[in-house]
């Protein structure tokens, strides 16, 4: 018989016996007893079902989850020198049969304009291949090079456009973009809310609060270009506490001379300078 066909105290009855036994009644029932009697809402309360829903207390989830994958990324930093700056990161190599080449970490934008990311590398790739295509735009239409800034500021335009309408999703990934252009050295920590700023020493990634504390009380203005490098690995051993791995360091140095990745020879050698960590 069909319900409709049923006195309505009979359709009310049936429903509630059909709740009583439904999953939905079961999984109800074990989240009162695991809460000690209070039904347990989820951490967003439905408010991160859509990137354009704010929670009453101002909040877009979609962007704090975005900002949680980048917290979970490999830890990366940079900081500025004399001439130009360094970006140093750690590949965070999970097997011995993984070729270390083969993990990108670091993007040539321009020749003047170096890119270090963490998070999700599959959304970072998307954003360097936006940012190159501004690049060329830039230097097609003006016959110049992009300034550092006009970069990031068009690059993180794009990524808030991911954050306020329907049918998309933040991009799970912070970059720490470096240059030098005529209006000097820059350093930028982009966030995957479209925000951004400009640091003297910056880090992203797990650990980034040690790699930061490091900076403020080591980071000097002026400094040569090796020592740039040396305090820049030494904070990303103090991130991680342990020896880095020789096969998993990659350092960049954009300056006056352009973009340019150091050898492997060349890292050994810089890793060499550091002092044994104390037991």
């Amino acid at each position: 018989m069909r319900l409709r066909d049923s006195k309505p105290s009979v359709q009310m009855g049936r429903v509630l016996g059909w709740i009583q036994g439904s999953p939905t009644r079961t999984l109800i029932k074990r989240r009162r007893r695991e809460g000690n009697g209070e039904i347990m809402q989820p951490s967003g309360r439905g408010y991160d079902h859509g990137i354009t829903t704010f929670s009453p207390d101002g909040r877009l989830f979609q962007v704090e989850y975005a900002r949680e994958s980048v917290k979970r990324g490999t830890t990366t930093a940079g900081l500025k020198f004399k001439e130009g700056v360094v970006l140093v990161c750690d590949k965070r190599i999970a097997s011995r049969l993984i070729i270390p080449e083969s993990i990108e970490k670091m993007f040539k934008i321009d020749e003047h304009i170096g890119v270090a990311t963490s998070g999700l590398v599959a959304d970072a790739r998307q954003l360097v291949a936006r940012a190159r295509v501004e690049s060329q735009i830039n230097r097609i239409t003006y016959a110049d090079t992009v300034p550092v800034d006009v970069l990031v500021k068009k690059l993180c335009d794009f990524k808030q456009s991911f954050t306020q309408y329907g049918g998309s999703r933040p991009f799970g990934t912070a970059l720490l973009i470096g240059g030098v252009d005529d209006e000097g050295i820059h350093l930028y920590e982009t966030d995957p809310s479209g925000a951004y700023q400009s640091y003297h020493a910056g880090a992203i990634g797990s650990n980034r609060n040690t790699v930061i504390e490091y900076f403020e009380k080591n980071w000097k203005a002026g400094m040569t270009l090796n020592a740039a490098m040396k305090m820049g690995l030494e904070a990303l051993r103090s991130a991680n506490d342990t020896e880095l791995n020789r096969e998993a360091v990659e350092v960049v140095v954009v300056d006056g001379e352009g973009y340019r990745i150091l050898d492997r020879g060349e890292v050994t050698k810089q890793l060499d300078r550091l002092k044994p960590l104390e037991d």
